[in-house]
C-alpha cells in the first residue's frame, strides 16, 4: 500500500525551531535528493501500529539530526520510530541484552562491541545478500564487509552490521595562504610529504605541529599516526593481522610503522617545540600554530572532527584546508583511508527493524543526515550536492576515492591494549625510547592478557 508522504516544512523551519513532530526539513521530492527508491520503498511498507526501538551513543544534537532522518522511515512505513542515545551506550546495551530487554536495532561506535555480541549470540546477522549489496554501493566496498562480519556463537561468520555515519582521519591540515607565500604544492605522494617536509626544515620553516596530549588519554593520537603508517606500508591484511595479534604487536611491520611516525615526530627540525614538546602539547592546541602570524607549523595531521578546536579566525578554503595523507607510489598500496564509523546490528529482530536495514541502504537516508551537516558516508549512491558545505564534499570524496578502509586500530584492540599499552607506548617512544623496546613491551602486556 502506497502511504501519503508529508510535504508540510522546509530546513528554515527547523533551524528556527518551529518544526512540529510531522513535519519533515526536506519535502519529499523537492531538492537533490533521491527520492525515486524513497517512494519506492514507501510502496513496499506498511508498518503502521509498529514500534520500533533503537539506541545508540548519538546524543544532544547528534539525536536530534538523526531522529529527523527517523522520521522519513515514519513517513514511509507508518511505524513508530523511538531512539534513544545514551553516554554510557556499551555498558547499557550489553546489560539490555542479557536481561533479555534489548532493542529492536543497536548503533555500535565501534565494530568490537558488535563482534563480541555476536559472538555472544545477541545480534542478528543481517538478510542473505547484504553483503553483496554493500560490496557493490559502498566505497572500497570490501572493506565495509569486513568491518560488518563476524564469527556468530557457532563460529560461522555472518555479516551482522551495516555502516551508516562514518569519520575520516587521513587528512593533513595546512595554511593554503602560507603554502602559497612559500611556493610550496600540496604532495599527492609520501614521497613527496617527506620531501616537502624536508625542504620546509631546510628553508628555516617548521613542518609540523604535533601534539599528543589528552588528559588520561595521552598519547592516543600517535595511534591514529601509527595506524595509517601501517596502512602506508603493509598490505591490509597485515594491518588485519596486527589488530588481532595475529601477528605480534613487535613484528618488524609493526616497528617499521612506529619508525615511520618517528621519523617526523623525533626530529626536532621538523616539530613545532621540537621533539621534546610533543607529548605535552595537548592535541586540542596543536593546530593552534597553523593560525599564529608568523606559522608556527605548516601541517597537522589530524582527523575530520579538528576545526571544532581550530581558533574563531579560522577560513575554511582561507587560512585553512586539507588534502589527503598520501600513501606511498613506490609500494602501491592504492589509496587507503584510516577512519571510524557507526554500525547497525539487529538486537531484537522485528519487520520494523528489517526494514530499517533497507531504509538505510537508500541513498536518501544518508542525504537526510548530509544536508544538515558534521556526516559523511561511504555510500556511492549519495549525490554530493546535499553535503551540507564544500567541506564535506571534498572529505566524501577522498572516501569514495579511497581503495581501503580501516578501522582505527587501537578501538578494535583490548581495551588493555589500544586504550592503554599502545597509549603509554607512544609516549615513551617520542621521549626516545626504541621502537622495538616500545612495541615488545606492549606484546608483553597482550601476551600477559592470554
Amino acid at each position: 500500500m502506497k502511504r501519503t508522504l508529508s510535504t508540510s516544512v522546509a530546513i528554515a523551519a527547523l533551524a528556527a525551531g518551529a518544526a512540529h513532530a510531522q513535519d519533515l526539513i526536506v519535502p519529499v521530492g523537492e531538492g537533490a535528493f533521491t527520492w525515486d527508491s524513497y517512494e519506492a520503498f514507501a510502496e513496499e511498507y506498511d508498518l503502521t501500529g509498529q514500534r520500533l526501538e533503537i539506541t545508540g551513543p548519538w546524543t544532544g544534537d547528534e539525536k536530534a539530526k538523526v531522529d529527523e532522518v527517523f522520521r522519513y522511515f515514519e513517513e514511509a512505513t507508518g511505524a513508530d520510530v523511538n531512539y534513544s542515545g545514551s553516554d554510557s551506550f556499551e555498558q547499557d546495551i550489553v546489560i539490555s541484552a542479557r536481561s533479555g530487554s534489548a532493542p529492536n536495532l543497536a548503533v555500535f561506535p565501534q565494530p568490537g562491541l558488535a563482534a563480541d555480541m555476536a559472538r555472544q549470540g545477541y545480534l542478528t546477522p543481517l538478510p542473505e545478500g547484504t553483503g553483496e549489496w554493500v560490496a557493490e554501493n559502498f566505497a572500497a566496498g570490501d572493506s565495509w564487509v569486513d568491518l560488518g562480519t563476524y564469527a556468530g556463537p557457532d563460529g560461522e561468520e555472518h555479516l551482522y552490521g551495516i555502516f551508516y555515519r562514518v569519520d575520516l582521519k587521513s587528512l593533513v591540515w595546512y595554511s593554503p595562504i602560507a603554502f602559497d607565500e612559500a611556493g610550496y604544492d600540496v604532495p599527492e605522494t609520501l614521497e613527496a610529504l617527506k620531501e616537502l617536509t624536508e625542504d620546509m626544515a631546510d628553508d628555516g620553516v617548521t613542518p609540523w605541529c604535533i601534539g599528543l596530549g589528552s588528559g588520561a588519554a595521552t598519547g592516543w593520537p600517535a595511534t591514529d599516526w601509527v595506524e595509517d603508517m601501517m596502512l602506508r606500508t603493509q598490505p591490509p591484511e597485515v594491518y588485519d593481522q596486527w589488530v588481532t595479534n595475529e601477528i605480534p604487536f613487535d613484528d618488524p611491520a609493526v616497528v617499521g610503522a612506529i619508525e615511520e611516525f618517528g621519523w617526523f615526530a623525533r626530529n626536532d627540525d621538523f616539530v613545532s617545540g621540537g621533539s621534546e614538546a610533543v607529548a605535552t602539547t595537548d592535541f586540542r592546541d596543536s593546530p593552534g600554530g597553523l593560525f599564529a602570524l608568523p606559522p608556527e607549523c605548516m601541517m597537522h595531521r589530524q582527523a575530520s572532527f579538528i576545526p571544532a578546536f581550530f581558533p574563531d579566525n579560522a577560513e575554511m578554503g582561507e587560512n585553512i584546508d586539507f588534502f589527503y595523507f598520501p600513501a606511498y607510489e613506490e609500494k602501491d598500496l592504492g589509496k587507503p583511508v584510516l577512519g571510524a564509523g557507526t554500525v547497525f546490528g539487529i538486537t531484537n529482530p522485528s519487520d520494523a527493524a528489517s526494514a530499517m536495514i533497507e531504509f538505510l541502504k537508500l541513498p536518501v537516508a544518508h542525504e537526510l543526515w548530509a544536508t544538515q551537516g558534521a556526516f559523511l558516508s561511504a555510500h556511492a549512491g549519495l549525490n554530493p550536492e546535499t553535503y551540507q558545505t564544500d567541506t564535506q564534499r571534498a572529505q566524501s570524496e577522498i572516501i569514495q576515492d579511497a581503495t581501503t578502509f580501516r578501522f582505527d586500530g587501537s578501538d578494535l584492540m583490548p581495551s588493555e591494549i589500544g586504550a592503554g599499552a599502545f597509549w603509554s607506548g607512544m609516549i615513551d617512544y617520542v621521549g626516545g625510547t626504541d621502537a622495538e623496546a616500545v612495541a615488545a613491551g606492549i606484546q608483553s602486556r597482550w601476551d600477559g592478557m592470554k
